[in-house]
């Protein structure tokens, strides 16, 4: 199977399990940046972030048997994609949310797969928009409105408005790291050495910058929750998330920022699982809309419909 009918498709199941444990990794991200940037400037954060990550992945790649490349072309491609999908959308959405509430900032990334099917309809060949691709993201963002609240959004507009264009300008960063990223499929890099070549090229992008306008040397030794959020987020949220990011990547193209509709979810379902909290019709209904969404940019329960030869014409 080629990889355009691998994408215009629909993703198998496993590729959609996947989804939502990147989701979970992903959710988690709001959440530990949240507690981070109260102590800590952005692209210190940032920085950690990606370095911790480069430093836990590059032993799980020797010890996996794997290399990362030598080639100047595929050298490249990892500082492309590590300056479009973490250098720049990672300090775009840390500083945001210095100025706005972590739940608008996760509405607003939402936005991503908006984003990622324009330009994925305008750069790829196998990508182009549909109608169930259309209405399916248009559903998706809808979804995830209700089930964190219109009043969070309508709220929230009325604040800082160059934090929130930060985080739609991150929006568009990953939409690009999606269709710039199919070609390390083209390159034959798997999937967890991809992983390791962009953390390890933005890391080299972000030490430098943060220690040079942050020096953080010089700021006191931040409280043990901000060093443990630290931590989850370098080796949850960036380390694990991107070894499963470029798996689906691989399989399904840059349809791996429909993650971002997912996350709220992930973070909803968390709450009640873990925390005991409540489920409210609003939410309910919102994650019933998110999966509509999402049942429409896959396409094979229309596909089926359409293909069915019990389902018979009016005519008929």
């Amino acid at each position: 199977m080629t990889h355009q009918q691998t994408v215009t498709s629909g993703m198998s199941a496993s590729v959609w399990g996947l989804l939502l444990v990147l989701s979970v990794l992903w959710g988690g991200s709001f959440f530990f940046v949240g507690m981070a940037v109260r102590d800590l400037p952005p692209l210190t954060i940032v920085a950690c972030r990606v370095g911790l990550a480069a430093l836990v992945l590059l032993p799980v790649l020797y010890l996996a048997g794997l290399r990362l490349p030598r080639g100047g072309t595929v050298w490249l491609a990892f500082f492309g994609m590590g300056l479009l999908n973490n250098a720049i959308p990672f300090s775009l959405i840390v500083w945001a949310q210095g100025q706005i509430p972590s739940g608008l900032a996760s509405i607003l990334n939402a936005t991503t797969p908006i984003s990622t099917a324009l330009v994925a309809h305008a750069f790829t060949a196998d990508e182009k928009l549909t109608a169930n691709r259309i209405l399916g993201v248009l559903l998706g963002l809808a979804g995830v409105v209700i089930l964190l609240g219109p009043e969070l959004l309508l709220s929230g507009l009325g604040g800082n408005v160059l934090a929130q264009g930060a985080v739609l300008l991150a929006t568009l960063s990953y939409a690009c790291a999606g269709v710039f990223g199919r070609r390390f499929r083209r390159l034959g890099v798997p999937p967890l050495a991809t992983a390791t070549g962009q953390l390890v090229a933005s890391s080299s992008m972000l030490l430098p910058l943060a220690l040079v306008v942050d020096r953080p040397w010089l700021l006191p030794l931040p409280a043990l929750p901000v060093l443990a959020a630290l931590a989850g987020l370098a080796l949850l949220s960036t380390a694990l998330a991107y070894v499963i990011f470029f798996r689906v990547m691989a399989a399904a193209g840059s349809n791996v920022n429909l993650v971002t509709l997912l996350v709220p979810v992930s973070a909803i379902l968390l709450g009640v699982l873990v925390l005991g909290e409540n489920l409210v019709p609003r939410q309910i209904a919102g994650m019933a809309v998110i999966a509509l969404g999402l049942l429409a940019i896959d396409g094979r329960v229309l596909r089926t419909r359409k293909q069915d030869p019990r389902i018979k014409s009016e005519g008929d």
